[in-house]
């Protein structure tokens, strides 16, 4: 169902890059704007992982630093028949966990140190089966793919801003400036609500693959509910621009705050898990 349901969000986001994409700049502007996108997202695609542990002060473990933390990652990295992962701690009191990585062999999974303070083995593992499941279903790929199109939308709603203001397009077949601005702020929005409406179903697909790698729902449902619990207690000193990485958004977002989150709320992922068979 959140395969199904990513393949109809792209689906529908490439379309409304071509539709709006014509509308404002024509094909040639089509083309640069793509072109942009893919260079912006290429460089994140390639080197995210370096810049985003180094952002965070991780600290590469192995087994006889953190011989607990090493083997259930080496576990579940058996079972789910992936390369075994860098492992990382991240000196944050927040409880919480991300991995990156372009690709099953170029992986990292890193988990905060209030993390490790709090919760036991059986959580411990839920939550990097999660982490673990985003690799091994290519949540990065499909998520640089998203962002490249939303890039390509927002440079053409900017390029479209900047013709209704020196009055480009004003009387051509595209529609008067009125209709640049329009289109521009609408093409915006519903780029940026189809992005994170793509991320959110990566977040249920993730929950439901860690289900299955660890046959214990129930360990994942703890672990996010405490999460949730820690991280409206305890600030973590992030950066917006990486909190859609994490196994939970590190800030509290409420109300319609809610329509951009990279994060479906965890009450939801919480309730589906439940409605899960345990196989263990």
């Amino acid at each position: 169902m959140n395969t199904a349901k990513t393949v109809f969000l792209m689906v529908l986001l490439t379309g409304l890059f071509i539709v709006v994409g014509y509308f404002i700049g024509g094909q040639q502007g089509m083309v640069i704007a793509f072109g942009f996108a893919v260079v912006m997202n290429f460089f994140s695609y390639w080197f995210s992982d370096k810049i985003v542990l180094k952002m965070y002060r991780a600290q590469e473990v192995d087994e006889a630093s953190a011989p607990g933390l090493f083997r259930i990652v080496r576990r579940l990295a058996q079972r789910a028949g992936m390369p075994m992962p860098r492992v990382y701690i991240i000196p944050q009191a927040q409880p919480n966990a991300f991995a990156t990585g372009r690709n099953p062999s170029h992986a990292a999974v890193a988990v905060t140190q209030g993390l490790m303070e709090i919760m036991g083995d059986e959580e411990i593992e839920g939550v990097l089966a999660h982490e673990l499941s985003h690799v091994g279903n290519r949540d990065i790929l499909i998520g640089t793919i998203a962002a490249t199109l939303a890039g390509a939308i927002m440079i053409l709603a900017r390029i479209a801003q900047f013709a209704a203001i020196f009055g480009g397009g004003g009387r051509d077949r595209r529609g008067g400036g009125i209709a640049l601005i329009f289109i521009a702020i609408f093409s915006a929005i519903a780029a940026m609500l189809i992005q994170m409406a793509i991320s959110r179903s990566r977040e249920y697909q993730a929950d439901a693959s860690a289900a299955k790698l660890t046959g214990n729902p129930r360990g994942l449902s703890r672990a996010l509910d405490s999460l949730r619990r820690s991280t409206q207690r305890v600030p973590m000193d992030a950066s917006p621009a990486t909190s859609h990485m994490f196994i939970v958004n590190p800030f509290t977002a409420k109300g319609l705050i809610n329509l951009f989150s990279t994060h479906p709320p965890v009450e939801e992922r919480i309730e589906r898990l439940k409605r899960l068979r345990p196989d263990r």
